[in-house]
């Protein structure tokens, strides 16, 4: 008999993280640990963005991280890539 296709473990790497989105309902909630300020999601980067602390937090199998010892620092072409996007506040 033969075993049906991928029966063996998952295989490792990062590509597990490809397709794997969080719950829009989720997203409408979730604030930056932070500062308490709104968070961009990255779907292809899998991460949470504060533009505000500048920092991205990771999401892990679907799952937000959000500690801010687990984010990482954005990068200065990051920040500035992000202001770029941003629409302009109404006074």
């Amino acid at each position: 008999m033969s075993q049906p296709p991928h029966s063996g473990p998952a295989q490792s790497g990062k590509s597990s993280k490809e397709g794997m989105d969080v719950d829009p309902k989720l997203l409408e909630i979730l604030v930056c640990p932070l500062t308490k300020g709104p968070l961009r999601y990255d779907r292809a980067a899998q991460e949470l963005v504060s533009e505000e602390a500048g920092l991205a937090y990771p999401i892990r199998d679907g799952i937000p991280i959000m500690l801010v010892d687990e984010a990482r620092p954005l990068s200065d072409d990051e920040r500035a890539a992000f202001k770029a996007q941003k629409p302009p506040v109404a006074p």
